[in-house]
């Protein structure tokens, strides 16, 4: 008895240490990832400068927004390609890939030649880098919210996934410190002269990390279940067909989830502090740190929405969320838009906040949705679609809106409607599906050269 107790005490210990390396896995991929995508939008003043020709500065920035915008056109077919082979050989391996695709298409875009030394064709590799980063992330975010969740406890999956889920507020807070601090030392002349490449080689180098992080976690336990219990299916098998044929529902509701996900994401991350900078006319040093506080205190709020959603279900906070954030998105820009540091930071704090309430549950929502054999492929194509249409437009169709009507407040009726509709489809949301039996118990869990 004595043996055997030992046995179960010493496979918790690794059953519990494995599980905090998943978390680390995920959260530094997440970080990785996002850090990578959002300097890009941080620095699309200096961008827009140059490459592309620089006569009519609205028309600079839109480009350089359209850029931004066409990565998200690659998110759907990294999230077919690399959710069929989640879905087929495991989540690990192919996280591994996508977090080494990201890093080597944001250095790439360090070390770019700019229009004045080859002319369009600078612009055309920018675009062939932004287009790499989008399939890479068209993987992320559902593939590693999937592995934190088939990792976990079910009573935890909500706090869990949350948390690490959470962490990509953080490379937008990193990333406007990083490039804060460099403008800081460097003066806007040297750093919009090279100093602005700096952050994207840095990202490279982060991602090795990442990739070093991820090859040192074993694969989720609820997928070699179900790969045991139906291996030919496994292998044969095309996911997303038998998740749009037999769960075309979820990857509905995983499609309208991920529109106010998408929205409010990269309406904070990808325009806020352009839209300070350039329609409210804020200094920079403003922009970035309300910015910053925004992010860090959404970080702080995801996890707590995630551990409520454990206790009362995901749809309450869900609806919760939605519908305070679009009570909230008029109040927050018009704080945020009358040209004062207290102001800046209170509406973005406010609007940060309420999105949290939703962003907090969705990470797992909308991947429990799905069983495990198409989880990564259905729950992947319904929500990049979603990104496409709504997160990768978000700054562009923003600023268009500012431009257009000559109203600082237009953006947030934009994100009025998007959060109230989303709030109200929400109270229909289908049950998760949780699979018990494909989660094995820890003394039988595999915990191979990654937990020793």
């Amino acid at each position: 008895m004595t043996n055997t107790g030992s046995r179960r005490e010493e496979a918790s210990r690794l059953d519990r240490r494995h599980l905090r390396r998943v978390l680390s896995s995920a959260a530094i991929g997440q970080f990785v990832e996002w850090y990578d995508f959002v300097i890009y939008a941080y620095s699309a003043t200096v961008l827009a400068t140059l490459f592309f020709p620089n006569e009519d500065r609205l028309a600079s920035l839109l480009a350089t927004f359209a850029v931004y915008a066409v990565g998200f056109v690659m998110r759907p077919v990294g999230a077919i390609v690399f959710g069929h082979l989640g879905d087929r050989i495991g989540r690990r391996n192919v996280l591994a890939a996508v977090i080494l695709l990201m890093g080597a298409a944001t250095f790439g875009i360090g070390i770019l030649p700019t229009y004045d030394q080859i002319g369009i064709t600078a612009a055309f590799l920018l675009v062939l880098c932004r287009l790499l980063q989008g399939m890479s992330a068209g993987a992320e975010t559902t593939g590693a919210n999937a592995l934190v969740a088939e990792h976990s406890p079910k009573q935890r999956r909500g706090m869990y996934v949350a948390f690490t889920y959470a962490f990509a507020n953080l490379p937008a807070v990193f990333a406007s410190l990083l490039v804060l601090s460099l403008t800081s030392l460097m003066g806007d002349e040297i750093y919009n002269d090279w100093g602005w490449r700096i952050p994207f080689l840095l990202g490279g180098v982060i991602a090795l990390v990442g990739l070093y992080i991820r090859r040192r976690v074993s694969e989720s336990p609820e997928f070699e279940a179900q790969r045991k219990a139906a291996p030919e299916e496994t292998k044969r098998s095309i996911p997303l067909f038998s998740a749009i044929r037999e769960n075309f529902r979820a990857v509905v509701f995983a499609f309208v989830l991920a529109a106010l996900s998408s929205l409010g994401f990269y309406t904070l991350t990808g325009y806020f502090t352009t839209y300070l900078q350039e329609s409210v006319r804020v200094d920079p040093s403003v922009a970035f740190l309300s910015n910053a506080v925004a992010l860090l205190l959404a970080f702080i709020s995801m996890p707590i929405a995630g551990a409520v959603s454990d206790r009362i279900g995901r749809k309450p906070v869900l609806v919760t969320g939605a519908l305070l954030s679009a009570v909230i998105a008029v109040p927050a820009y018009m704080l945020a838009s009358n040209g004062t540091a207290p102001g800046a930071i209170a509406g973005q704090a406010l609007l940060g906040i309420s999105l949290a309430v939703f962003f907090g549950p969705f990470g797992v929502a909308f991947i429990e949705l799905f069983p495990v054999k198409n989880r990564f492929s259905g729950a992947g194509f319904g929500y990049n679609i979603a990104y496409v249409l709504f997160g990768g437009t978000a700054p562009y169709v923003s600023t268009w809106l500012v431009g257009a009507t000559d109203n600082l407040l237009a953006p947030a009726f934009y994100m009025v409607v998007i959060a109230g509709l989303v709030g109200i489809i929400s109270f229909a949301l289908p049950k998760p599906q949780v699979d018990e039996e494909a989660i094995p118990s820890v003394p039988e869990r595999e915990h191979g050269p990654a937990t020793e």
